[in-house]
């Protein structure tokens, strides 16, 4: 155990390093222009681009063969990887047209090596090193949120939305895989190449008119995996990034005329059957037979319904809600004090959720977190229904949320709800909001909780957000309203060339409590920033970009302003043009442990700590067959030392079958209390796919420390866009079923079976 006297170096430690990078930002941001030749501003059209109107019918059928598309244009393509400007390798014609009801993309993908097309997997949004033809609409023309949707050479679909303008920007994740909507694609091949059709409703982007005329923000791309080639329009500079492709502000404006509005209504009945079957403990023990089974059948009906009265708003209602169908959460280790965050999976919290987004700092923590609802120290609560609506007015994005429980575990029923506002302002990349979220119980046990927060980009790369929230609880007796509160600042600038960095201070009071949101740690002031230089390297080089980071954080007790947890971390990426990547790290960290807590079954002691490690983390091309990341670290922990490895492979054995898993271990150590562990956690995923309808996929996990292995298979029939029949199986096993207990543990910890099956009727 090590007491050091000054904790506070490594706030001074941050802020030399800022200075340092701000004053050699000059000379360095010189050499990245350098490297980057193309002016792509010259390239990129300045006035929106009109979308040619067919009347003619197009038939979805993957073969492009229709008169219509000869009489438009192919768009311009612009190779933006390996080599940003580089030289087209193979030919690609894709074109843009709408009629009153939808927007067609067709795309020719000529190949000079149709035998070197690649098709991995049949598996639906798997992303498994294939070929591509995708695009991004920012259908409301917002600079921020847009929807994705692309296809394989198999017509495997794939879609997601996007939010934040696609920017890790240490909020919450900018990305949502888990978004499905209705839309069609078909593709067909032959000896030329591939060849793909879309087509979207409007009903599905939503959008807002002006007069007769509507204007979104569109990219589209085609990527060749075994070339790592990205052709892509509009042309994007460098500067923004891996993930510039999937920006809504750097989409190319395009118009539509007279796009007339539908209101189509999507109605999907379920019906659930299933047997759950749970080992009890007899009472009093039969020496014959400790353990009986109790057997709980389950029938359930259920219905949701999808309704868009207009093009920029759509109404969501369910009734006895069921996600039956939800792959299980992955397992993870806890190498800290504070609770595991497990993101959001569930199908009806998918639509627009980006509108409800209230973060308050890192990746986790928010006002509203929709695993609050339903969810239950991870058991099920029943869902007896809610209602959902989400639309935008002019600048104004608004969302509206209710839902109502029923009773589970000694709990009473509870009624949740959710109002988000967020108001353009001075620019399309600023806005200024509001969020109101409620848990009121039938027992008396209510919360709210209430924020209001702006963000404005003043100037160039440079973003301020501000952010105040409070909360209201019967539980808990607020001293003023600063203690119930946070409050935070940031300042950064974005770009991945040159220099960036993200300053950033927040105030959490004691008594914050959000109920149905997410807050990681409580009563803390912290100081914290990182600084990054990105150096963009030339067209003949192995390396696409070389980013030098120093990343810091202090966080302070707010009772008597001592420090509780300190870290400084200096990283090393090299990116590849091959699309691998590798980050050397070091971190240093230090904590003041007052309250003793245990990790991985040992014990932390009260004391204070300084604790140091290396790493390094390489991630494989993901248009490998054979793809994955591996992360090792090994350095000091608290008063002992550890050594950890993570390896999460993934191999594409055919386009049926995809193996994916993962393994990590942490090795921990406290050699003068005589204690030490070893934690694994396994992981393993089959995925096969007779063909894009047809799936199946087994998940099993096993944690040495609680020595049991779960499974979860799932068999999906995909008819149609919502009308699906699923078989789901789950089920624990013991393995080690002496544990101390007499009598021993049962083998099965417990499984069920759910058949579940669901049509969508629309007009």
């Amino acid at each position: 155990m090590i007491r050091p006297r000054h904790p506070d170096r490594l706030s001074r430690a941050l802020f030399g390093a800022a200075v340092a990078a701000a004053c050699t930002a000059p000379g360095l941001a010189a050499q990245a222009d350098a490297a980057d030749a193309v002016d792509v501003e010259a390239l990129r059209p300045r006035a929106p681009v009109p979308i040619a109107r067919i009347s003619e019918a197009i038939d979805v059928d993957g073969v492009v063969n229709e008169p219509v598309w000869e009489t438009i244009d192919p768009l311009p393509l612009f190779i933006m990887s390996p080599t940003h400007g580089g030289e087209q390798t193979e030919r690609t014609e894709i074109r843009l047209a709408h009629d009153d009801r939808y927007l067609y993309v067709s795309g020719r993908m000529y190949d000079s090596n149709p035998d070197g097309i690649r098709v991995n997997t049949f598996y639906r949004d798997s992303y498994s090193g294939d070929d591509l033809f995708s695009f991004v609409i920012d259908s409301y023309n917002d600079y921020e949120t847009a929807l994705w949707f692309g296809t394989t050479p198999a017509g495997v679909r794939q879609d997601r939305s996007i939010s934040g303008d696609a920017e890790f920007t240490g909020d919450l994740p900018p990305f949502n895989e888990d978004w499905n909507a209705h839309w069609d694609v078909r593709t067909t091949r032959n000896g030329e190449g591939w060849f793909a059709e879309f087509r979207i409703p409007f009903s599905t982007l939503g959008f807002q008119a002006e007069g007769d005329e509507v204007t979104m923000g569109i990219t589209v791309y085609r990527y060749i995996g075994r070339k790592n080639e990205r052709q892509v329009y509009p042309p994007i500079s460098r500067e923004w990034g891996r993930l510039a492709f999937m920006k809504p502000s750097q989409t190319q404006r395009v118009t539509l005329r007279d796009v007339r509005p539908t209101a189509p209504v999507y109605v999907t009945p379920y019906a659930l059957g299933g047997l759950r079957r749970t080992p009890v403990l007899r009472e009093p023990a039969d020496a014959a037979a400790y353990w009986a089974t109790e057997q709980d059948p389950t029938t359930e009906p259920g219905v949701d319904l999808k309704y868009s009265p207009s093009s920029n708003l759509a109404i969501d209602l369910t009734v006895n809600t069921d996600f039956a169908q939800v792959e299980a959460d992955e397992q993870q280790v806890n190498l800290t004090r504070f609770s595991l965050f497990f993101p959001e999976k569930r199908q009806f919290f998918q639509e627009r959720s980006s509108t409800f987004d209230f973060g308050t700092g890192g990746f986790t923590d928010r006002v509203f977190f929709s695993r609050r609802i339903g969810l239950e120290g991870g058991e099920l609560v029943r869902i007896y229904g809610g209602a959902r609506v989400v639309g935008r007015v002019g600048g104004l994005d608004y969302g509206l949320l209710n839902m109502q429980t029923a009773p589970a575990g000694g709990r009473s029923g509870e009624n949740v709800g959710v109002m988000r506002v967020k108001q353009q302002v001075f620019n399309p990349f600023s806005f200024v909001g509001g969020i109101v979220a409620t848990r009121i119980g039938h027992n008396g046990q209510d919360n709210v909780a209430y924020g209001v927060d702006t963000q404005i980009r003043p100037l160039g790369n440079e973003w301020v957000t501000l952010t105040w929230a409070q909360t209201f609880d019967e539980a808990v007796q607020e001293r003023n309203p600063l203690d119930a509160a946070l409050f935070r600042v940031r300042w950064e600038r974005r770009t991945d060339r040159g220099l960036s960095y993200n300053l950033y201070y927040r105030r959490v009071g004691p008594d914050y409590t959000p109920r149905l949101g997410f807050q990681l740690r409580s009563d803390f002031t912290l100081f914290g920033g990182e600084v990054a230089h990105t150096w963009l390297q030339g067209p003949t080089a192995s390396l696409n970009t070389v980013t030098l980071s120093v990343m810091g954080e202090s966080y302070y007790r707010n009772a008597d302003v001592t420090p509780e947890s300190q870290s400084i971390r200096p990283e090393l990426e090299l990116a590849f043009k091959s699309g691998s990547r590798i980050a050397a790290y070091s971190n240093t960290q230090f904590e003041d442990i007052r309250t003793p807590f245990r990790i991985t079954g040992l014990s932390i002691p009260p004391g204070e700590y300084w604790f140091r490690e290396v790493g390094i983390d390489w991630m494989l091309p993901r248009t490998a067959i054979f793809r994955g990341d591996i992360r090792t670290s090994v350095g000091s922990f608290y008063d002992g030392r550890r050594a950890g490895l993570i390896f999460n492979p993934m191999w594409s054995v055919s386009r049926y079958l995809e193996i994916g898993g993962g393994y990590e271990v942490n090795r921990i150590e406290f050699p003068d209390r005589g204690e030490a562990v070893t934690a694994q956690l396994g992981r393993v995923r089959l995925a096969f796919a007779l063909n894009p309808q047809v799936s199946f996929t087994t998940f099993a996990q096993y944690n040495n420390l609680d020595e049991r292995l779960s499974i979860n298979a799932r068999f999906r029939y995909h008819f149609r866009e919502g009308t699906d029949l699923w078989i789901v199986y789950n089920e624990g096993l013991n393995f080690d079923r002496e544990r101390g207990f007499d009598p021993r543990l049962p083998w099965s910890a417990g499984r069920n079976v759910m058949v579940k099956y669901s049509h969508t009727f629309s007009w």
